[in-house]
């Protein structure tokens, strides 16, 4: 499938999805432009992109392969690609993977994550199928036992392995627990997660040869994001032109941000989805243009639409419903989710706003049961605990003055990252 015209997209999603028909009812007939489009709210987004009976796709589910994205573990998102946008997504981003250092005759192992509908190894499996020129593929998996994956590494003489920050550093741990390195690996390609410096040292002592760059920017939801661009710097990318729009806005209005150096949060557009049309989604990150080149942009960590904490995706949401429901009394009055890295691991910390004269008996109770609810809908959380990739979740105590604010709207920031990210 080949990049529609924008103009062409929003008027066959107009006509044939009842989700944009109503989202686009009260504007004229002949809109066309990016700018005259609302963004997407994620949350009525997912609610009408319900299985079955979705009010989001175009036509009926009849030829598509269905993967799984972020959400509770009672109400899984799906999105959905037909034969053609899915040989497009993986064509676009085996293009890509080239300006990620991929080489002719690389032996590539993909240790990304395969089953219960998520895409991430598949995808990565079939871009490298798709790139323009020759590799050897190794489908070796995520989940395969560390004991076997580094003879098969060994004996394959791999050049290149894909996987998680976190998947890659638990092999490299254990290669330094038996004193070993592997020498053949010239080529590390992470996805899904940022890449810290503390990584970056342990990842060298067990691969000394190799250099940790990006396997690209894109979501089984949003789809292509971007491409990487070759450079010091792993977390610049460029959009996938003319496959799918990138736009970076403001915080507080909402506008296009143009100018280099400012942040804002992600919001793409795919010109080659039909089925399951994504125009102006918010890719749940933040990002800045760089005006080093055409569509050049940085990423800087997640917005408040979700945030990632070592392999696990959490959203804004599911952290509300477990206070919720913890919460009976209606002791909590304001939440943040602030992200944190020590001891060479992520963590997440709920910050939880009480009243002023809430006496503070009874507060180490609650946050056992908020933690308690949130594990419960996201168990990928408890379980990489138990594996040390993050830390345990805790729970910071505060008064709603103390609670970050946006210094120029003074609406309340949802997700503080204070990891870093240089």
């Amino acid at each position: 499938m080949s990049a529609q015209q924008l103009s062409d997209l929003i008027r066959f999603a107009r006509h044939n999805s009842p989700f944009y028909q109503e989202l686009y009812a009260s504007l004229p007939p002949d809109a066309d432009r990016l700018a005259d489009l609302p963004v997407i709210d994620q949350k009525r987004f997912w609610e009408a992109n319900a299985f079955p009976g979705s009010r989001v796709l175009t036509g009926p589910l009849s030829e598509a392969t269905v993967f799984k994205t972020g959400g509770t573990t009672g109400a899984p998102k799906l999105s959905v690609y037909t034969r053609d946008e899915w040989r497009t997504f993986v064509t676009s981003f085996g293009q890509g993977l080239v300006d990620a250092g991929l080489r002719p005759g690389h032996r590539v192992a993909d240790l990304f994550y395969a089953g219960e509908l998520y895409a991430s190894f598949l995808f990565i499996l079939d871009s490298l199928a798709h790139a323009p020129v020759d590799n050897v593929r190794l489908p070796v998996g995520g989940g395969a036992p560390l004991e076997s994956t580094v003879p098969t590494l060994r004996d394959l003489s791999a050049q290149v392995v894909a996987g998680t920050p976190t998947t890659l550093c638990r092999l490299a741990e254990h290669l330094a627990a038996g004193g070993d390195r592997l020498e053949s690996v010239e080529l590390l390609l992470f996805g899904g997660e940022a890449l810290f410096d503390d990584q970056r040292r342990l990842l060298a002592a067990a691969f000394p040869r190799a250099e940790a760059r990006s396997v690209g920017y894109a979501s089984v939801d949003a789809g292509l994001l971007g491409r990487p661009v070759p450079g010091p710097d792993a977390r610049v990318h460029r959009a996938f032109t003319p496959y799918s729009v990138v736009e970076i806005l403001d915080d507080t209005t909402g506008e296009p941000i143009t100018e280099p150096g400012r942040p804002g949060r992600v919001v793409v557009t795919s010109l080659f989805r039909r089925l399951m049309p994504i125009i102006r989604y918010p890719a749940g990150d933040r990002a800045e243009w760089t005006g080093t080149g055409p569509g050049h942009f940085r990423i800087l960590g997640r917005a408040e639409e979700g945030v990632r904490v070592g392999p696990v995706s959490l959203h804004t949401d599911d952290a509300q419903n477990a206070v919720a429901a913890a919460d009976t009394a209606g002791r909590v009055v304001g939440m943040q989710l602030v992200v944190r890295r020590w001891d060479g691991r992520d963590g997440l910390v709920l910050r939880l706003a009480t009243a002023p004269g809430d006496t503070g008996d009874g507060l180490d109770t609650l946050a056992k049961a908020v933690v308690t609810e949130l594990e419960a809908a996201r168990p990928l959380y408890p379980q990489s605990v138990a594996a040390s990739f993050v830390h345990p979740l805790s729970v910071e105590w505060a008064r709603h003055r103390d609670l970050a604010v946006n210094p120029r709207s003074g609406k309340l920031v949802r997700v503080l990252d204070e990891r870093p990210t240089a």
